[in-house]
């Protein structure tokens, strides 16, 4: 019984880490981006992501070994809706967004 006890520890710190992890990759990008592109792109202002992702780091800090809080949870969708909705938004307004078009000598093609 004490092995499936060591085994869900190490699987819920894995994930702590791991949410942890995305948090401050939210955070940081949040920060290198121009604040001109965040209305450009339709979303709020940096300095209201920047706190949202900054919140949800500090949380994500506090409940690393917690990951399954209901804290945690909710810190975890503000930083997922930054890196799946506002970052693409703000990156295509820059010319950063991962365009599929290739531009040749001539043009796109």
């Amino acid at each position: 019984m004490g092995a499936i006890y060591e085994v869900q520890s190490l699987l819920q710190v894995v994930v702590g880490v791991a949410v942890f992890a995305m948090m401050v990759w939210a955070l940081v990008d949040c920060a290198r981006t121009r604040a001109d592109a965040f209305p450009a792109a339709s979303k709020r202002t940096k300095q209201f992501w920047l706190l949202l992702t900054g919140g949800a780091t500090l949380i994500g800090f506090i409940f690393v070994l917690r990951p399954f809080s209901i804290f945690n949870v909710i810190a975890v969708v503000a930083a997922a809706v930054y890196l799946t909705d506002v970052r693409p938004a703000v990156k295509s307004v820059q010319g950063r967004g991962g365009s599929t078009t290739h531009l040749g000598p001539y043009g796109p093609w």
